[in-house]
C-alpha cells in the first residue's frame, strides 16, 4: 500500500463554497482525507490512500479530475441555494411527509416552534425564549435546500452557514445548528439555553407524536430512531443541568399533535423516555441499583436525578466514611414495620398517646429534619440530605430499644406506627432506599 498526498489545489474558484461542504465530498463521497492548517483551515490539499504499486503522477491525476467534478456539482447547489433566504426554503417542507398522521416536516416544524415558548419557560430558561422560537421557526428549513438535498449529513451545519450569510443573529445562527445536536454517539451537544430549548422540542415532539401514531419500539425495531432521540434530548438536559419536568413536558408536546395522545400513550412515552434515562446514568457509571433508587423519586427532573445518582454513588462508595450506611440502617428499621401495615394517610399523631420518653425524642427529632428538608426545597443534593437525615439515627435507636410498637392498645398501636410511617418517609422525593443494596 502506498499513500500519495496531494499539494496541488484541485478547485481553486470554489473557495468561496462552505468549507464544511467541501470536506464532505471529500470524507463522504470520495474517500478522501481533507487537510488543515494548524488554525484549523481548510487548505488546497488531500489524501488518498492506493494499493500497490502506483503511478503517482496518474494517480493525482485522476483523483484530482474526479474531485473537480464533485466539486462543480456541490458548487452548483451551494450557489442554488445562495440565492434564497434561508426562510424561503421553509414553505419547501410542506412536500416532504413525515409520518401520515403526523404531517409533513412543515407541520413538526410549526408544532416545535409552537412548543418552544412553553417548553423554555418550564425549563427556566425564559429570558432565551426569543432566540429559540426564531431559531426553531428556521431548524428544519435547510432540509428542503438543494446542498442538504444530496448531503443529509450537512442538515444542521447549512442551516447556520445560511443563516450566519444572510445576517441573523449569531446566537440563532447556533440554536439552529444545535438543534440536530448529538448527532450519533459521541458528538457534540447542545451548550446554548437557546440551543438546548430548540433541541429538545424537536425530539419530544417525535416521541410524542410517533409513539401515539405506531406506538414505541420495538425490541427489534426502532425505524423512527426513538432510541437515539430519546437519548439525545436526555444528554441535552443532563450535560447543561437543565432542569425540566417529563411529565409536564409530555404534556405540552401531546396538546401540539393533530392527532389525540392518550394518558396511556403519554405514560408509554415516559416509561420509554425513563428507560434510555436508566441507560444514560448507568452508562455515566453509577450503579443499577442507586440508578433505579433515584429513578423512583427523582426520574422526572434528569438533570436533578443525574446528579442526584452521581452523588449517591460517591457516599456509597465513601463505606463508613459517609454518614449513608447508617442513615440506610436506622431508616429500615421504620419501613420494614410500617411495610404492609394499614396506617391511614390522615391520621395525625396524639401527643397525649405517648407512653414513652423516646416516643417524644423521635417525635421532635423527625419534626426539626421534616422542617428543614422543607426549607431546602425538593432540589437538595446528597449532602444536605444525609447532613439533615443523620438526626434521626439516635433517636430511632432509642426508640426500638424501648418501645414495642406492635401494643395491644389499638390506639397507641396506631399512634406509633403514624409516626414510623412519617419518620420512614423522609425519603420520599429523594431517593427509595428499599433498593439499595444493604438496606
Amino acid at each position: 500500500m502506498s499513500t500519495t498526498q496531494l499539494v496541488s489545489d484541485p478547485c481553486p474558484q470554489l473557495s468561496f463554497v462552505c468549507s464544511d461542504v467541501l470536506v464532505m465530498v471529500m470524507r463522504k463521497h470520495q474517500r478522501y482525507f481533507p487537510v488543515f492548517s494548524p488554525q484549523q483551515q481548510l487548505l488546497p490539499a488531500f489524501i488518498t490512500v492506493a494499493n500497490g504499486p502506483v503511478d503517482p503522477a496518474a494517480v493525482a491525476a485522476g483523483n484530482e479530475a474526479v474531485l473537480r467534478a464533485r466539486f462543480e456539482d456541490a458548487s452548483f447547489f451551494y450557489r442554488e441555494d445562495m440565492k434564497h433566504q434561508l426562510a424561503d426554503f421553509r414553505p419547501k417542507l410542506k412536500g416532504t411527509l413525515f409520518q401520515k398522521d403526523l404531517g409533513t416536516i412543515y407541520d413538526k416544524n410549526l408544532r416545535v416552534e409552537a412548543l418552544t415558548p412553553a417548553l423554555a419557560a418550564a425549563m427556566n430558561l425564559a429570558t432565551a425564549t426569543e432566540t429559540a422560537t426564531a431559531a426553531a421557526a428556521l431548524c428544519k428549513a435547510d432540509l428542503a435546500t438543494h446542498t442538504v438535498t444530496e448531503m443529509t449529513a450537512l442538515a444542521g451545519t447549512m442551516g447556520r452557514h445560511y443563516a450566519q450569510k444572510q445576517g441573523l443573529p449569531e446566537d440563532v445562527c447556533t440554536a439552529i445548528f444545535e438543534a440536530v445536536l448529538p448527532r450519533q454517539a459521541g458528538d457534540v451537544l447542545p451548550q446554548t439555553p437557546a440551543g438546548v430549548i430548540v433541541a429538545v422540542a424537536d425530539r419530544l415532539d417525535s416521541l410524542v407524536g410517533l409513539v401515539a401514531a405506531v406506538g414505541a419500539p420495538s425490541a427489534t425495531a426502532d425505524p423512527y430512531g426513538l432510541r437515539r432521540a430519546a437519548y439525545g434530548m436526555l444528554q441535552a438536559l443532563v450535560s447543561n443541568n437543565v432542569s425540566l419536568s417529563l411529565k409536564d413536558a409530555v404534556a405540552m408536546a401531546a396538546a401540539q399533535q393533530p392527532i389525540k395522545v392518550s394518558q396511556q400513550q403519554q405514560e408509554a412515552v415516559l416509561e420509554f423516555v425513563g428507560r434510555r434515562l436508566e441507560q444514560l446514568l448507568v452508562d455515566s457509571g453509577v450503579s443499577t441499583e442507586a440508578v433505579r433508587a433515584v429513578l423512583a423519586e427523582r426520574g422526572d427532573d434528569p438533570a436533578l436525578a443525574s446528579k442526584t445518582a452521581t452523588q449517591l454513588q460517591a457516599a456509597l462508595d465513601a463505606g463508613d466514611a459517609s454518614p449513608l450506611k447508617s442513615i440506610m440502617t436506622a431508616l429500615s428499621r421504620p419501613t420494614r414495620i410500617v411495610r404492609g401495615k394499614s396506617v391511614a394517610e390522615n391520621l395525625a399523631m396524639d401527643h397525649a398517646l405517648f407512653e414513652h420518653k423516646e416516643e417524644e425524642d423521635l417525635f421532635v427529632a423527625y419534626q426539626a429534619v421534616a422542617q428543614q428538608l422543607a426549607s431546602a426545597g425538593s432540589r437538595q443534593d446528597v449532602e444536605e440530605w444525609l447532613a439533615a437525615v443523620q438526626g434521626l439515627v439516635a433517636p430511632i435507636d432509642a426508640f426500638f430499644d424501648k418501645v414495642f410498637v406492635m401494643c395491644d392498645d389499638e390506639k397507641v398501636r396506631n399512634n406509633r406506627l403514624a409516626l414510623l410511617r412519617n419518620v420512614a418517609g423522609v425519603a420520599k422525593g429523594f431517593v427509595d432506599m428499599s433498593m439499595l443494596p444493604g438496606f
